[in-house]
């Protein structure tokens, strides 16, 4: 039970045990049905921009979203697989809290950034572009910037602080990821990539999906972010049974097997529609990253305490510290706080609690302020 706890470092935890079929028939009372319609960037976020960075090969394109003229910079790094809409609803929830800015950008590969060669995805690159994204934003003179990462952009943010891409570098902020338990849970991660479905018939599929089986526990960050993890294939690579093993996972079971019947007649007899139909699949292929996960992770509790800045840790479970970071929390070189009731998404499942957090020690260690009228 606990290694199934932190399967998934690099996007989000799997369903716990038994939460995946109990949650599939979650009573919302009568008359009562979820919506599950995706949600515009534009609710959460102010703008939207591409940011163009040299490389080697030419120009890498960085989509980022931001919110904010004022104050030190956010600069939020999303999770494996998932991408900066990931961060929509805790954004708007901390810049309303502080004076701030808001940066939340797709990782290579990830969301809406295109380069050159997605197939990198090591530490090193990854924390290169995050430098040039900065560089490209500011020029030689950039604002007080606290870099914030999620599981792998958790481990990205530390690698980038302690090679010093970003000279104004005032804090650093890790989500819910430690070295000990990552690398414990990459030897079950494969299979836990091959349990989630291949394709979905819709977004709105998608977000159901996501929501039920526990990937993501707030059904309103889902809804803006799940399209940021899948995106449509105009070819159905997805055979009848694929699509009907999916609508199993949201049905009640009662009615799957008449489901089956209609839809294996229908799909029969309107094979030509199908083949028109838009399928939804997942835009990252986190397996084919595999050779890339222990160099995201390994070291990085090290590296984590020898980052001087000011540090934060957000967890969703006090288990999750290794002997490197307990120590160094009992010497006082980090600042960390435990979110009960959270999955591995915390900024999603909690938005407000992580952003309490940040708020009070970004305001403590007197980089920001607090909103006129804001009572914390």
């Amino acid at each position: 039970m606990e290694k199934q706890l932190h399967l998934n470092l690099l996007a989000s935890r799997p369903p716990m045990a038994g939460g995946f079929q109990s949650s599939s028939k979650m009573k919302m009372g009568p008359g009562r049905k979820r919506d599950f319609t995706p949600l515009p960037w534009s609710q959460y976020f102010e703008t939207m921009e591409d940011v163009e960075v040299e490389n080697e090969n030419g120009k890498d394109i960085f989509r980022l979203y931001c919110s904010g003229s004022h104050g030190p910079v956010l600069l939020l790094l999303h999770g494996g697989g998932h991408s900066a809409l990931s961060w929509a609803v805790f954004t708007a929830v901390i810049y309303s809290r502080i004076n701030c800015r808001v940066v939340a950008m797709d990782l290579r590969a990830h969301g809406d950034t295109k380069v050159k060669n997605p197939e990198d995805l090591s530490a090193d690159t990854m924390a290169k572009d995050i430098g040039k994204v900065v560089e490209a934003l500011y020029g030689d003179n950039p604002p007080p910037i606290m870099v914030i990462g999620h599981s792998m952009g958790g481990a990205i943010a530390v690698h980038t602080a302690a090679a010093n891409h970003i000279p104004s570098l005032l804090g650093l902020c890790v989500i819910d990821v430690v070295e000990g338990t990552a690398m414990d849970a990459l030897n079950s991660m494969q299979n836990f990539l091959r349990s989630r479905p291949k394709t979905f018939k819709s977004l709105e599929n998608a977000i159901e999906w996501s929501v039920k089986s526990g990937q993501i526990r707030n059904i309103e960050s889902a809804r803006v972010s799940m399209g940021g993890q899948v995106k449509k294939c105009e070819e159905s690579t997805s055979s009848p049974a694929v699509s009907n093993s999916i609508e199993g996972i949201i049905e009640e079971e009662e009615e799957e097997e008449a489901e089956e019947e209609s839809n294996k007649k229908r799909m029969k007899e309107d094979d030509q529609e199908i083949k028109k139909e838009s399928i939804f699949t997942w835009r990252v292929e986190l397996s084919k990253t595999e050779k890339y996960w222990e160099g995201w992770f390994r070291g990085l509790s090290a590296l984590f305490l020898t980052c001087p800045v000011p540090k934060l840790l957000l967890l969703a479970g006090v288990d999750r510290l290794d002997k490197d970071l307990t120590i160094g929390q009992m010497q006082g070189k980090f600042q960390m706080q435990v979110l009960p009731q959270c999955g591995h998404a915390v900024h999603e499942d909690a938005p407000e609690k992580v952003a309490d957090a940040l708020a009070t020690f970004m305001v403590r260690h007197k980089f920001t302020e607090f909103k006129e009228g804001f009572l914390c």
